[in-house]
């Protein structure tokens, strides 16, 4: 409408211009015209007001100021002017502007989905007419005439109707009757969702279908739009951890392709949701959405080769299982019929692409030395060809393979040990076994004895098969309880934390880890409160009795040790005394005189003359060696027993005598040997040698006389005192020893200033001891 008004206007302008090249004033042809100078203008009954408006406001001014008529006779005249001059060439295109504008103003516009009632133009009526939609009308059901208002009756709808074609009829009373013809043209509006071909379909894919591989082809999810927008697309799953599998091939473009590898352990279906809109995400316009749901079924495929079972995955995916080695027993020289018993079970490997499931064989493939051993094909069971005679161990390989695919297959290690027969199975010799245990002790502690509540429970199975039926072999486990344990020693420790009283039964079992042999027995354990329990609550493991039995072993070592300190401090010199003795006793012949000293007791020799002459009563003083004892040795005596330490009794010198004898009967044939104890020199006789005191010794002797020095000197003078002091308790014990033939003399008693004179002539009858 604006572009018809610009080229209008622009022709207007130039007409003038046109007008003059034609030697004709376009103001005054108009002018002659509209006077009826050449037609006599009509006026119509009914226009356009938008269009009438336009062409009344323009004649009124500017160059054609002035021409026009008032009403609507100017649109007749110019209708009657250019189909008068249509064949002339100079007016043909003012004329056809002129026709442009007043069409253009028959054909108004409404967007659809308008409601009923809507005005789509008005009408301007001459007076005394009236205007009604021409039955004849292609489309006048739409409409209807509201005083000068054309209106719709009903929505429009763009996708069923682009254009609506309307005949107004105006008419007077006196019959005077004129058409308008309005052609209404619908504008499109967004007011439509984009619309699937499916909005539910299922698709299987092949687990290892190949990534970047097409799911769903773009035909079958493209939609159409009924306002041909432009459509997005957007992908999600409702899944969990299925989204990275699956994505479309761009924003405009629905196909659905495979971006990451299947795996049918992790995924084995998964729902998609595709979105197509109207207008990008996030756009201010309404956005109109479709929806289509697609299944996706993951169809397991042949991928994986055998598991052996029992397995262990290494890995979170689960997608590598390595089994462990299965092991047995035979019996050396001995054929077995049946198959073997194996360890952990027999031997069996499945597909692990389960529901494909493919068929497997089993056969031995290494370390079957003299084919001893067979496997069956379908079974897997391993039984015997032959005797095993040597003690050595077989390590078989045996491989399963998938019968479809032999490229498929795995590999498991067989350990058959050799062992001598076992002819009688483990027992237990009770059938039943009790204990106690309280509430809330801690993991690995002990069960104990009801019978004896501080000793420890302890289940124990005999075997014929050995001597002493011990078979270090057994071990023991439980079998229907994770509450406790049972030690390789038969032991019966706690699992857990025992929270609450109660009995507990279960099946305890030895098995001879060579033979596989096993017996089992029932142990019922009592839980209680530790308060009613009759020993200590305290209740001691294995490991804290051996800490225990430890320190107790080291406090008794270390008594020990404190013990013997204690006995040498106070007794020690005594039984050095007592040694000594015995050791003069076994070497009669070593006795010297090392105590005399002239210089310390010069009045020594007088008091054994003395002695000599006053009694028939052998007085014997105590050899030297004994005077090497110090004081704190002689104090360390018991009071009842010093003159018996001291003096010799009576039947040790008859002992004496008989060993004398004895030596008199070994030395006959040998030169007599004469006392070297003696006060006068023989220097004729050279069979013997004498040995003299200081105070005797001859000046003139010269070398032929041996002077023993006294070493008295070397003890200290405290012995002197302590030796005094013992001679005053022993003089109160005389009497005891009057009895037996031997006294002490009391002034003789000091031990350094003794001096000791024995005769060791071996020829002589009797030994004469003189002091």
């Amino acid at each position: 409408m604006d572009v018809s008004h610009l080229l209008l206007t622009s022709v207007l302008f130039l007409l003038p211009f046109i007008a003059q090249v034609s030697a004709q004033q376009p103001g005054k042809l108009l002018q002659e015209v509209c006077d009826h100078r050449i037609i006599t203008p009509v006026a119509p009954a009914c226009t356009i007001a938008s269009g009438k408006g336009f062409l009344q406001s323009y004649f009124k001014t500017g160059l054609f100021k002035g021409f026009l008529f008032s009403g609507n006779q100017w649109v007749s005249c110019l209708t009657q002017f250019c189909h008068n001059m249509n064949t002339r060439a100079n007016f043909y295109l003012i004329c056809v502007f002129f026709q442009d504008v007043l069409s253009s103003n028959k054909n108004p516009s409404v967007e659809e989905n308008n409601p009923p009632g809507y005005n789509v133009t008005t009408i301007d009526l001459e007076a005394g007419f009236t205007a009604t939609v021409d039955p004849s009308s292609p489309d006048g059901s739409y409409f209807t005439i509201q005083g000068s208002q054309l209106q719709l009756v009903k929505s429009v709808d763009y996708e069923n109707d682009t254009v609506l074609i309307v005949i107004v009829a105006c008419q007077n009373a006196a019959g005077q009757r004129d058409t308008l013809d309005i052609i209404v043209t619908i504008i499109n509006l967004n007011d439509n969702s984009p619309v699937f071909k499916q909005t539910n379909l299922t698709v299987t894919v092949p687990e290892d279908t190949k990534v970047n591989a097409t799911i769903v082809a773009r035909e079958d999810l493209s939609p159409s739009d009924a306002d041909l927008d432009i459509i997005y697309y957007e992908l999600n799953s409702t899944v969990q951890d299925t989204t990275n599998y699956f994505a479309v091939k761009g924003i405009n473009n629905p196909e659905i392709y495979l971006q990451k590898a299947l795996d049918y352990d992790k995924v084995n279906s998964t729902t998609l949701i595709l979105y197509a809109m109207d207008r990008p995400v996030g756009s201010s316009e309404t956005i109109h959405t479709a929806t289509a749901t697609i299944n996706i079924i993951i169809e397991q495929a042949d991928t994986k080769p055998p598991w052996f079972l029992p397995c262990s995955f290494i890995d979170v995916d689960k997608s590598i299982c390595i089994s462990s080695p299965y092991s047995g027993r035979v019996n050396i020289s001995e054929m077995s019929t049946e198959p073997l018993t194996l360890d952990p079970g027999p031997i069996y490997a499945k597909d692990p692409d389960y529901t494909i499931n493919e068929k497997i064989v089993y056969s031995i493939v290494g370390g079957n030395a003299d084919n001893v051993f067979s496997v069956d094909a379908d079974t897997g069971n391993l039984t015997m060809n032959k005797i095993a005679t040597s003690p050595d161990s077989y390590l078989l390989q045996v491989m399963a393979t998938q019968v479809n695919n032999k490229q498929k297959y795995s590999v498991v290690s067989v350990e058959i040990k050799v062992i001598n027969k076992s002819d009688y199975a483990p027992y237990f010799e009770s059938s039943n076994y009790t204990g106690i245990v309280s509430v809330g002790v801690a993991p690995r502690s002990l069960v104990f004895q009801v019978e004896d509540p501080s000793s420890p429970l302890m289940i124990k199975a005999a075997d014929d098969d050995f001597p002493d039926k011990f078979n270090p072999n057994i071990e023991y486990y439980i079998k229907n309880s994770t509450d406790f344990i049972a030690t390789k020693d038969g032991l019966i420790l706690t699992n857990v934390n025992l929270l609450s009283p109660e009995t507990v039964i279960m099946e305890a079992v030895a098995k001879d880890t060579v033979s596989l042999q096993e017996a089992s027995t029932i142990i019922t354990v009592e839980i209680i409160f530790a308060a009613d329990k009759i020993t200590s609550d305290k209740l001691y493991t294995a490991q804290d009795m051996g800490i225990l039995g430890g320190i107790l072993a080291a406090l008794l070592l270390i008594t020990l040790v404190f013990l013997g300190l204690m006995i040498y401090k106070h007794y020690g010199k005594t039984v050095r005394l007592l040694i000594n003795k015995k050791f003069s006793k076994d070497f009669p012949e070593s006795y010297e005189n090392q105590a005399y000293n002239q210089d310390e007791h010069p009045d020594l020799s007088a008091k054994e003359q003395e002695s000599s002459e006053n009694g028939g009563i052998t007085e014997l003083q105590q050899p030297s060696f004994f005077l090497t004892s110090s004081k704190e040795e002689i104090d360390g005596l018991p009071k009842t027993s010093t003159a018996s330490t001291v003096v010799f009794d009576l039947e040790e010198k008859e002992e004496e005598e008989k060993e004398e004898e004895e030596v008199k009967e070994d030395t006959k044939h040998e030169k007599e040997v004469k006392s070297i104890l003696k006060t006068d020199r023989n220097e004729g006789d050279h069979g013997y040698k004498a040995v003299w005191f200081k105070t005797d010794v001859d000046p003139d002797a010269g070398e032929k006389v041996e002077v023993i020095k006294d070493n008295a000197s070397d003890y200290d003078d405290d012995s002197d005192q302590d030796l005094q002091e013992n001679e005053e308790e022993e003089d109160d014990k005389d009497d005891h020893h009057g009895g037996s033939g031997v006294s002490i003399d009391s002034e003789n008693s000091s031990f350094p200033a003794a001096e000791v004179m024995i005769n060791m002539s071996r020829t002589a009858t009797e030994n004469d001891v003189k002091v």
